[in-house]
């Protein structure tokens, strides 16, 4: 079912379409029902260069059903796409509506949301681009976000302002982890109501370890490489329990001391509104100076407000030792920042 309709996939793949993503999605069905027994996906460049990979189709699809039976989707349940589908999260919103037989809405993903005041959704997974949209846009808190049942939340990790803004939402909210090569998310962890939590659980059949460097490995039915290696920094409760620390080749050594900015944002962002990154600058005598980048207009009051917060937030040797101010922090095309441009 299509925005309501039952159509035949036959006829939608040849038919004239005269939006992008009805066109993305026309062109994703018919490489899932041609004669190829994988899929062609792009990476989303966030680590490095994006590139093209292959997923097997029935991989992908037991991705699908692992996510059907956690949510508990039913046949004819109103799902949303509004996610680009030449990436893994739109193509895996098509795979699981199509095993399901779901009722999928397709949404450019630039949309303003305010389609929400009308309509309900079972299932909607979004960036947090977009959530943040949403709850700016809303006339008044809750009254968009109250017609989703379940929000499922990817592509990089959840800002804390919008988990504190969704913390007593009466929707269930989550956060996704996962990537290109894993077929979308290969855990979850919710971020409102009593079963919040900072920490992942495996679904299904997978289940996770920690390599000599302390990154996550992640074993997983039909992937290729067994186990799959990643670049994140984890720390493990048990085989199935884990909580993502930062990226390994995203850490700065300062003085000879190792930083993962990931961590001292996670310490920062309760105190910081604008969007900011920690990043570095080459230094003589210490190799790399941790810097703090910030989104906005510079001023004396602001400079000397981030420099509080710094201070009393952060170590001694975690503070940055400049402040600077950027128009725009680089984006990807999924909306995850470019360490990589920045």
């Amino acid at each position: 079912m299509l925005n309501g309709q039952k159509v035949l996939i036959s006829d939608f793949i040849s038919n004239t379409h005269h939006t992008r993503i009805e066109n993305e999605v026309a062109e994703f069905l018919k490489m899932w029902y041609s004669d190829e027994g994988s899929v062609e996906v792009k990476t989303s460049g966030s680590t490095g260069h994006p590139k093209i990979i292959r997923l097997d189709k029935e991989f992908m699809a037991q991705s699908a059903q692992r996510t059907l039976h956690f949510f508990r989707l039913e046949e004819e349940n109103r799902v949303l796409l509004c996610l680009p589908v030449k990436y893994i999260a739109g193509k895996m919103m098509i795979v699981r509506a199509l095993i399901g037989k779901l009722d999928l809405h397709l949404v450019e993903p630039e949309t303003d949301f305010s389609f929400l005041q009308q309509n309900k959704f079972r299932f909607v997974p979004l960036v947090p681009q977009q959530i943040r949209k949403i709850l700016k846009n809303e006339p008044s808190p809750g009254l968009w976000m109250k017609n989703i049942d379940v929000v499922l939340l990817g592509g990089t990790s959840v800002p804390h302002a919008i988990e504190q803004q969704l913390k007593n939402f009466p929707v269930a909210c989550y956060s996704g982890y996962g990537m290109t090569e894993t077929a979308s998310h290969i855990a979850l962890r919710k971020i409102n109501g009593n079963e919040a939590n900072e920490y992942y659980h495996c679904l299904d059949r997978i289940d996770v370890g920690l390599t000599e460097s302390g990154c996550l490995k992640i074993f997983i039915p039909g992937c290729q490489e067994q186990p799959l290696l990643t670049t994140d920094l984890a720390e493990l409760k048990d085989y199935k329990t884990f909580r993502i620390l930062g990226r390994n080749d995203h850490v700065i050594i300062s003085g000879g001391i190792k930083f993962s900015p990931e961590q001292l944002e996670k310490k920062l962002e309760p105190f910081i509104t604008d969007p900011f990154l920690i990043s570095s600058l080459p230094h003589e005598s210490l190799g790399e100076q941790l810097i703090l980048l910030v989104e906005g207009k510079e001023s004396a009051e602001y400079l000397k407000r981030l420099q509080h917060i710094c201070q009393r937030t952060l170590e001694k040797y975690e503070n940055p030792r400049h402040i600077r101010f950027v128009e725009q922090l680089p984006h990807t095309n999924n909306g995850k920042i470019s360490r990589k441009v920045l």
